[in-house]
């Protein structure tokens, strides 16, 4: 998705060029007191930096274009803009196509449109398609799916988000992408666009449809699948509520086209080693777990009065999982979850409002959680620091992974203060997270939580690896009451907790870990020297999960 826009000067076609920045570049950085080349040529060296200490992908400078605000007309309620793509006999001939505004009914049907689910691309080299006469430079990667979608006699209904969304308007671009898993789920087809074709992904995908056509013949081109799924689709956060909405998956590379329910058989079939590829392997079965649903979800989607979910899991559960992968602008790392949540969002205020910043964000999130703790974030950092009163409830045991395609994880707890939760041990089973659990961790409740936290003891301070986890295997089959009465019997919580929940995954020390160890280390540094050694004390004298003699 996209970001906050930065007019450029000297645009000599009269269109609004735009410069996309990750990080905490602001509104205020670019008032009409300021020259907006020289404020853009500071942020970039200061993200250049940046770049250099952190060496996270996500941190990329792009440029994108739109339309000028003229051309988005302004939405009546419920309604979306869709593109209709004009057909052309010349495959060759300049790409034209016509915004129009359609209402989103009510009703569940399906609408006779398709999604597009794609990756933005650099956008350094853009190329001209166009709107209602207007010229609109967009990606390669855009560019060359539009080639390849258009018909030779027949115009197209596509839904795409760089177009289809006023990208210069926060309020039009909250909006919509609050109802991107509405826009989804109507859609008659989800598009999954991988890129270009080239003869290694035509081959691969041609050894995934064999493979599921015949599930007993061995591919002997294992290398060539795993380069092709190694592409950046399958790491964005968004195609996650993209393909979990669709009720129809088709996956296009180039020309060639593959049923998303036989991409996913051929996978599986295929059963590959991923070897060196390990980080890989939770990133394809969680989104093909989710692409082969797509044929049992109903024509006839559902909402609750005033909103749209597809009510996958709790929004914890979803955050746990999911919040290591790639979004280029920050907020939608939360954003593109609620659409699949299950909870009531409404009263935390969570909702995609591009008016507020990262770090604002990441404290409603926290708060949502638990209102009683206090979270120190920043507009530039995937890390938010803790504070608040807890009691542990218990110690991880053991951990087993399932060797299944939904990739769960069981988890043994050894409870030592949880009464009423079915004896001294219980067994879990959950999504496998984001971070993996690990014997020793601790299991904790924050003060105003609802659900228990796991964390682990790291040095000064207490890493959160999962913050809102499911209640354990034999609390399944009992009322949501009955779950929410027996963690409201806890009413004592003795310790102050120092939490630092860290979105990233831990850094390679031959990297920049000595630069981690040394921001970790600045922010224990804000208690003041007392307090920690009083609070070091008694987290590790008591709680800590490297002794089984604590719980």
């Amino acid at each position: 998705m996209a970001q906050l826009h930065i007019p450029l000067l000297g645009n000599p076609i009269g269109l609004t060029s735009c410069a996309w920045l990750q990080g905490s570049f602001s509104a205020a950085e670019a008032s009409p007191h300021t020259n907006p080349a020289k404020t853009l040529l500071s942020h970039v060296k200061g993200q250049q930096s940046h770049l250099r200490k952190s060496q996270h992908p996500q941190f990329e400078l792009r440029y994108a274009m739109s339309l000028p605000p003229s051309c988005y007309s302004s939405l009546p309620e419920g309604s979306i803009r869709l593109l209709r793509l004009l057909p052309h006999q010349d495959e060759h001939a300049p790409i034209q196509c016509q915004l129009f505004d359609c209402a989103l009914a009510d009703s569940g049907s399906t609408r006779p449109y398709e999604a597009l689910s794609y990756v933005w691309g650099s956008e350094n080299k853009p190329r001209s398609i166009f709107i209602d006469g207007c010229d609109l430079p967009v990606g390669e990667n855009l560019y060359v799916a539009l080639s390849h979608l258009r018909d030779r006699s027949i115009e197209r209904t596509i839904w795409i988000d760089a177009i289809c969304i006023n990208q210069q308007d926060p309020k039009d671009k909250g909006h919509q992408v609050q109802s991107m898993a509405k826009i989804y789920a109507k859609a008659s087809r989800v598009i999954v666009w991988l890129g270009e074709a080239t003869p290694d992904n035509d081959q691969a995908l041609e050894e995934i449809r064999i493979a599921a056509e015949q599930p007993t013949k061995p591919s002997t081109k294992e290398g060539t699948i795993l380069k092709l799924l190694e592409g950046p689709w399958f790491q964005r956060i968004w195609v996650l509520q993209e393909v979990a909405a669709a009720r129809h998956v088709l996956i296009k590379c180039g020309p060639t086209e593959i049923d998303g329910y036989a991409f996913c058989s051929g996978l599986s079939a295929l059963n590959l080693s991923y070897g060196a590829h390990r980080d890989l392997q939770p990133l394809i079965r969680s989104v093909s777990y989710l692409i082969r649903g797509a044929v049992f979800r109903p024509r006839r989607a559902t909402s609750r009065p005033g909103r749209f979910s597809l009510n996958i899991c709790p929004l914890g559960e979803l955050v746990d999982m999911y919040h290591t992968r790639k979004a280029t602008e920050r907020r939608d790392k939360v954003y593109a979850l609620l659409g699949m949540s299950s909870d009531d969002l409404s009263a935390a205020g969570l909702s995609a409002n591009y008016e507020i910043s990262w770090g604002q964000l990441f404290r409603l999130l926290v708060n949502f959680f638990s209102k009683q703790v206090s979270a120190d974030t920043w507009d530039d950092k995937e890390i938010a620091v803790i504070r608040g009163k807890g009691c542990v409830l218990g110690q991880v045991s053991s951990v087993e992974r399932d060797i299944d395609w939904e990739d769960r994880q069981h988890v043994g707890i050894t409870w030592k203060n949880a009464s009423g939760y079915g004896g001294p041990d219980s067994r879990w089973t959950f999504q496998a997270s984001a971070k993996s659990v690990q014997v020793g961790d601790a299991v904790c409740l924050l003060q105003g939580a609802s659900r228990p936290t796991i964390i682990r003891l790291c040095n000064d301070y207490w890493a959160v690896i999962m913050i809102a986890v499911p209640p354990p295997d034999d609390l399944q089959a009992a009322s949501s009451d009955t779950k929410s009465e027996l963690l409201r019997l806890i009413t004592t919580f003795p310790h102050d907790f120092l939490l630092v929940w860290n979105w990233d995954m831990y850094p390679d020390k031959s990297q920049d870990g000595e630069d981690y160890e040394h921001f970790m280390g600045a922010l224990v540094s804000k208690c003041s020297k007392t307090e920690l050694e009083d609070y070091l004390d008694k987290v590790t004298r008591e709680e800590s999960p490297k002794s089984n003699e604590d719980f």
